[in-house]
């Protein structure tokens, strides 16, 4: 899938750009750094996703 087909969206935690954004595509999640949108991009499972998220949220990182 292209970029230009996929909804990113940045932590509604930061205050800056410089974050992680992710977009969701079918069956993965992508995860990507929001200073380098054009650089390289990671694929994770939404169930693993989905449990660094509650870890993040339980943990001060």
């Amino acid at each position: 899938m292209r970029d230009d087909e996929l909804t990113w969206q940045l932590s509604s935690y930061t205050d800056s750009a410089a974050c992680v954004e992710v977009a969701r595509p079918a069956g993965e999640v992508l995860v990507r750094d929001s200073k380098r949108r054009t650089g390289p991009r990671i694929s994770v499972e939404p169930a693993a996703f989905a449990d660094l998220v509650d870890w993040a949220k339980s943990h001060q990182v």
